[in-house]
């Protein structure tokens, strides 16, 4: 018998399972993982970016979240010697119409309370030669850094507290009763008093395990990334964003130092058509079948018809992708882009067809499941945590 069984090792499950050790000692803690180590998914296939909630409603949950969460990563990266780079990010005008967009994004980091410099053209130059503005944000606190070695040192940790961490295994069913909950894997049955998933892709199916029917479905977008040529990992100091367009769902394509000194460009978002569909040629006719039965996604790719189209044109033809970089970056050439790993994100989509913005929880008796954890998600992992456990405090002070 568990007092806590976390689905998913990823850094929101591992930095969950830490929470509960700190707040309960002496608590059975187990996490589950279908892969065989930390951060297999949207962890480990992300930019690597530890954001400062530029672009957040001021007072929501993404907005919080990544702000505090902005000092808790440094702070843990420092206290275990994981190394991170402040690099600052760039949010680059590139004409006179995202010039004015610029200005709303002022207004919202001032709302947020997020220290920045405007910059002109002249300032941009200096400080950027390699890109091309008429103007540009600079946000001193974004930085970069490797979640999966963050995840790595989290497995460590949860560990040396006396909890224990599965992989290669997988969960299949979930019993929750009014004394505990079980867990069906595929050599055992587990109980625990308390569980709570962070399964990202799969956390819809969760909630259907629970005995409950969720509001949402979750969509997965693949993101792809190009590697530039070791040539050119000193063609930027800082991270390099366009400004957002804010009549579509994602931010669009930027270059991206990473913390191995690299330079990526991207992601796009494009429909994956299985739910951990990281290739092109990746498909499963039973998952694409389930989506497209959900009556949220049908609304949704009708409402975003053209630039869903572009984004597909623009995965299938590189030179299409590269303009979007060339906006800001005029030097860089098609043989620049070379191959890199995908990511997919989870998204929920409502009913309605909406793109559920900010976390969703669905909360049982016994369970909580973290039903949508976009970017900044990693970024926001720890006080993400701390609010998952004071969500269930009431049951846990019962322990």
């Amino acid at each position: 018998m568990h007092d806590f069984i976390l689905i998913g090792g990823g850094i929101l499950g591992l930095a969950t399972a830490l929470e509960l050790q700190q707040r309960f000692p002496g608590k059975r803690v187990l996490v589950l993982e279908k892969e065989s180590g930390p951060a297999q998914h949207q962890t480990g296939h992300n930019s690597g970016v530890i954001h400062a909630g530029v672009y957040y409603k001021p007072g929501s949950l993404k907005a919080r979240f990544c702000k505090a969460g902005n000092v808790a990563t440094k702070a843990f990266c420092r206290e275990h010697g994981i190394p991170f780079d402040e690099c600052g990010k760039l949010l680059v005008a590139t004409n006179a119409q995202e010039l004015e967009r610029m200005q709303a994004l002022i207004g919202r980091c001032a709302e947020n309370q997020l220290p920045i410099e405007v910059l002109d053209a002249d300032q941009l130059k200096s400080r950027e030669p390699n890109i091309t503005g008429v103007g540009a944000i600079f946000v001193p606190s974004t930085g970069i850094v490797s979640y999966s070695r963050i995840c790595e040192k989290m497995v460590e940790l949860v560990e040396k507290a006396g909890g224990e961490v599965r992989f290669n295994t997988e969960v299949k069913r979930i019993e929750e009763r009014e004394a505990d909950l079980q867990v069906e894997t595929e050599t055992e049955l587990l109980s625990a008093g308390h569980l709570i998933a962070c399964a990202g892709l799969w956390s819809d199916r969760i909630v259907k395990m629970l005995g409950q029917t969720p509001d949402f479905r979750i969509v997965p977008f693949r993101g792809e990334y190009f590697l530039l040529p070791p040539e050119h990992d000193r063609i930027v100091n800082h991270l390099i964003y366009p400004i957002p367009d804010p009549e579509l769902p994602f931010l669009g394509v930027h270059l991206t130092r990473m913390i191995d000194g690299t330079v990526t460009v991207g992601p796009n978002a494009v429909l994956a058509f299985k739910r951990e569909g990281y290739r092109k040629r990746d498909i499963s006719l039973s998952e694409l079948a389930g989506m497209l039965s959900w009556p949220g996604l049908l609304k949704m790719l009708a409402r975003n018809l053209g630039p869903g189209l572009n984004e597909m044109k623009n995965s299938l033809c590189r030179s299409g992708y590269l303009q979007l970089v060339r906006k800001y970056c005029p030097q860089l050439k098609l043989t620049d882009l070379k191959p890199y790993p995908a990511g997919v994100r989870a998204q929920a989509v409502a009913r309605d067809g909406s793109l559920v913005d900010d976390f969703l929880f669905v909360k049982t008796d016994r369970a909580l499941v973290v039903c949508n954890a976009p970017s900044p998600a990693a970024t926001s992992a720890i006080p993400i945590a701390a609010h998952i456990v004071d969500q269930l405090s009431a049951k846990l002070n019962e322990l």
